[in-house]
């Protein structure tokens, strides 16, 4: 029989501005600790293996699927959630366009627009279309989620 290793280790990272140290195993996710450990339940578990783009977060900036990173792997990042956006000029454009329905992947889709905006922040519509594919809707607002990143785009032109 395998022994699984289920010893504690302490992991220190910064989670939606705040510092947090707190004891994970080393084989859980950070979607696990962001979820159960941190009571941050805005990411979700899809598909658990990173093709539906309901987990993810922000690290150091950047999308990441928290289903496929390990905790430990976060140690000393920056990280992102959903809960941690303030005033986010992505989830206004996504109520003003009513995209969404079931709301499930909706803030998967918000956080990958926000790494969009980090690394692209004059994307075109073929870098928007590219960096959408990366997130899926079962309900198929696909239309209005379009349309919601791109106001997003067009109102950052605008400043």
């Amino acid at each position: 029989m395998p022994s699984y290793d289920t010893a504690l280790y302490p992991m220190e990272f910064h989670v939606n501005g705040e510092r947090r140290t707190i004891r994970v195993r080393a084989a859980d996710t950070l979607l696990y600790i962001l979820r159960d450990n941190l009571g941050l339940t805005g990411s979700k578990s899809g598909c658990d293996n990173g093709d539906c783009g309901t987990c993810t977060i922000l690290v150091n900036g950047l999308p990441q699927k928290s289903c496929l990173m390990l905790g430990v792997e976060a140690f000393g990042q920056h990280i992102t959630t959903i809960e941690g956006l303030v005033n986010s000029p992505v989830q206004e454009a996504f109520v003003q366009k009513q995209a969404f329905q079931c709301g499930y992947c909706t803030p998967g889709f918000i956080m990958n627009c926000h790494g969009l905006l980090n690394v692209h922040p004059d994307a075109n519509e073929e870098t928007i279309r590219v960096w959408l594919e990366s997130n899926i809707c079962r309900c198929m607002s696909y239309e209005e989620i379009h349309k919601a990143v791109k106001a997003v785009f067009t109102g950052s032109r605008k400043s």
